[in-house]
């Protein structure tokens, strides 16, 4: 009997968490779903094992492959350029949304009371903080703390001076290339767990939270979703529209690894998936290897559409009108501090407090988001992925390193 692929395994756990989430509500005593969080746990905790040394070995190889200074320049400059473009565009669509659909007017919710703990910490946003952020001082300390954007700057500059000094350099290119393929080989036998992580993860959702609270928030889910799939079938689409990538094709080989995003609610747990879909997709291996690292950083594309979302249905239901002036001072202000956020425990809803605290927004309000915070995320890490496959695709078509007629046609895994 042919065993089942990966989507079809981790579809089978999400619909068993639901079922043993349901019918084992959290309680204190005796068994329930949230007991089976600690297989969701253990899966992230392997995947972060593997993203260190997997983003310095792959990127170091890309960059030194890339042979000189100028061309990691140009590629970098293209790269960030594309980030902050598709970043305006996923900011937009969360501020459209929200301003059509109005969730927080529409909804009526009752406000938290003055003084709720949210245990987020709302902390100021400074352009030096971010500057700041992104260099190491120490690299060791980087892939101990899984700081991605730490370790891209690091293996920038390594990778740069192993290509500067030669024949030497080669052998610690060849070197660390055998650890990225002993690490993609590691990663293979981590995904075995990947069923058994979703499981775990929907089912602690569900006996925590209920499938009530989805039906409470049923009008908001809708309207964030909805700005999801609209940035994935619309704005994606369209990117991909106009630099001739097809785009339908490119979603059927990293589905699999959104798939995985969605039911973990980690766009981390599907970055090695991510890197070999796109290698059967036809992208340059050494385009990959410099992208979708700094992707991982820059390029949320599903958090910083959440990020005005929801910093505006906030200031809706307090009854706080932003005006269009103050939307884009928003806009902006995200746009820049929002970056290198991704090893930032509940990034995300940091970034918000910070931002609600520039507008007198009471921070309470996130009170409104903790009990779906789960779910919605769920959504955002599956788009962000997306856009990030996306986005290695365009850099590879830019720099002529896109190679359609190396895509294989079956796609099942």
């Amino acid at each position: 009997m042919k065993r089942p692929n990966i989507t079809t395994r981790i579809f089978l756990g999400m619909v068993l968490g639901i079922l043993i989430g349901y019918f084992f509500p959290a309680t204190d005593s005796g068994f329930s779903g949230t007991d089976l969080n600690i297989l969701s746990k253990v899966f992230l905790r392997l995947i972060k094992m593997i993203i260190g040394p997997l983003v310095f070995s792959t990127l170091v190889v890309g960059i030194a492959k890339l042979g000189d200074f100028k061309a990691v320049g140009r590629i970098g400059l293209k790269t960030l350029g594309y980030f902050y473009f598709a970043t305006i565009l996923s900011l937009i669509v969360g501020l459209l949304v929200v301003n059509v659909m109005k969730p927080g007017e529409v909804m009526q919710l009752p406000l938290p009371a003055k003084g709720t703990d949210t245990g987020i910490e709302a902390k100021k946003l400074t352009f030096e903080n971010f500057i700041t952020h992104i260099f190491p001082t120490s690299f060791i300390e980087s892939l101990a703390t899984n700081e991605i954007l730490q370790i891209v700057v690091f293996s920038i500059f390594f990778g740069i001076a192993v290509g500067a000094i030669g024949d030497q350099g080669k052998i610690v290119v060849k070197a660390l290339d055998a650890i990225s393929h002993v690490m993609f080989k590691v990663t293979g036998y981590v995904m075995g767990f990947a069923p058994f992580g979703v499981l775990g993860a929907i089912a602690a959702v569900v006996a925590k939270q209920g499938l009530g609270i989805l039906l409470g928030y049923a009008y908001l889910i809708l309207c964030f979703f909805g700005g999801l799939f609209f940035f994935l079938f619309v704005v994606l689409w369209a990117i991909c529209a106009v630099n001739g990538i097809p785009y339908l094709k490119l979603l059927g080989y990293v589905k699999n690894a959104v798939i995985l995003s969605f039911s973990t609610a980690s766009s981390e747990a599907s970055f090695p998936q991510t890197i070999e879909a796109l290698k059967k997709f036809g992208c340059s291996e050494r385009i990959i290897s410099f992208v979708l690292p700094l992707g991982y950083s820059f390029n949320l594309d599903g958090s910083m559409l959440y990020m005005t979302f929801a910093t505006a249905f906030i200031a809706q239901a307090y009854g706080v009108p932003l005006d269009a002036q103050q939307q884009i001072t928003m806009m902006l202000t995200l746009m820049i501090t929002s970056k290198g956020i991704a090893g930032v425990p509940r990034a995300s809803l940091v970034i918000i407090a910070g931002t609600m605290a520039l507008f007198n927004l009471p921070i309470e309000g996130l009170a409104l988001l903790l009990g779906i915070d789960q779910v919605l995320d769920m959504g955002r890490s599956a788009t962000s992925v997306a856009g990030n496959a996306v986005a290695t695709a365009v850099i590879s078509k830019w720099e002529g390193e896109w190679h359609p007629e190396a895509v294989q046609e079956d796609v099942a895994v």
